[in-house]
């Protein structure tokens, strides 16, 4: 292109600018890539070193100072947008004996995994759950829910949220109550009763949307399933891998949350797979390392992980393995933006 036909270029965008208006041929190549292009990176938190801070933070400020103690886990890449990914959110959150975190509600999903401690609390309109190690636990949006600790150890659980996806849209709101503990309006157990056991309420009408009933999937019966399955049948990509579903439905437990469960027995290693939906991962069983992208992180339990949208995932497995994980898979999928790619 000669000097003078730029020039006259860089005039007219120069014109155009005060309109608010940009020139779509220059930023075309960004704006719809030949395939998926993110800001996050591939991440590592290492329990031995990420446990330490978060019970110093108990030390600092209290449940009822903080609202919620948690210590975000931001994205190298993403850092001060309280992010692990460009669409989900993680964090650790500490609850000490005798504390409350008061009851809100938010049109944010959140789900909770408890990693370290027991005796702690969590209530979901009116039903309380006792938190044990490896128990799932999802508040659902717009529900109103609560956190107690009448233990005698600290509790110590990973947040997921859907955040930045709330926050994109524009349709974040959030709700304090006026009391500080919900009063019960159902005992602990209820739901896992009504929506638990492979039936459900006779008149229990559920859209494939609706958010479950069903609240939190007990550790001791996740791993029960997952270690009752042949090792002969585990698929070379992804070992023994299951989702939770809501019970009604067959749909995700919260319509922009997928969560996942996995099972790699000692010395299985999985092929590469990579995928749109970019995953948090969290080791609750065994050791061993995980290949994503050009990054390998040896992981071990409590261990948290970052495996970016379209990073490839290959992991081994020293010892017998369970991984929990949480993505956005549900909402690439309800877009049919959802894609696969086995290695």
């Amino acid at each position: 292109m000669d000097a003078e036909r730029r020039a006259a270029r860089r005039d007219f965008y120069e014109r155009i600018a005060p309109l608010h208006m940009a020139p779509l041929w220059e930023v075309l190549h960004a704006l719809v890539p030949r395939e998926p292009v993110t800001p996050a990176v591939p991440a590592h938190w290492r329990w031995r070193d990420v446990r330490p801070q978060v019970l110093r933070s108990g030390e600092l400020i209290s449940a009822a100072e903080a609202e919620r103690r948690v210590l975000v886990l931001e994205n190298p890449a993403l850092a001060g947008q309280s992010c692990i990914t460009g669409s989900l959110y993680a964090g650790l959150q500490l609850i000490l004996p005798g504390e409350v975190a008061p009851a809100h509600r938010h049109t944010q999903s959140a789900l909770r995994l408890v990693l370290d401690g027991e005796g702690a609390c969590t209530a979901v309109d009116g039903e309380r759950t006792t938190m044990r190690r490896g128990d799932f636990i999802v508040t659902p949006a717009w529900t109103w829910h609560d956190h107690g600790h009448p233990g005698r150890e600290p509790v110590i659980w990973l947040d997921g949220l859907d955040i930045p996806i709330v926050r994109f849209l524009g349709a974040g709101f959030a709700e304090k109550s006026a009391d500080g503990v919900q009063a019960e309006a159902r005992p602990e157990g209820d739901a896992l009763a009504r929506y638990g056991a492979n039936m459900l309420p006779v008149d229990h009408e559920a859209t494939p949307a609706q958010p479950s009933k069903l609240f939190v999937w007990p550790y001791e019966q996740t791993r029960a399933a997952l270690r009752r399955l042949p090792a002969r049948d585990a698929d070379p990509h992804t070992a023994h891998q299951m989702r939770f579903v809501n019970p009604a439905t067959g749909a995700s437990p919260m319509p922009t949350l997928g969560v996942f469960v996995q099972r790699l027995d000692a010395g299985f290693e999985t092929r590469p797979v990579r995928r749109t939906d970019g995953t948090v991962v969290v080791c609750l069983e065994g050791r061993g390392h995980a290949q994503v992208g050009e990054r390998t992180f040896d992981f071990e339990p409590n261990d948290v992980f970052v495996v970016p949208s379209w990073h490839a995932l290959a992991l081994h497995a020293r010892d017998d393995v369970l991984l929990f994980s949480f993505s956005d898979r549900p909402v690439q999928r309800a877009l049919g933006l959802w894609r696969e790619e086995r290695l």
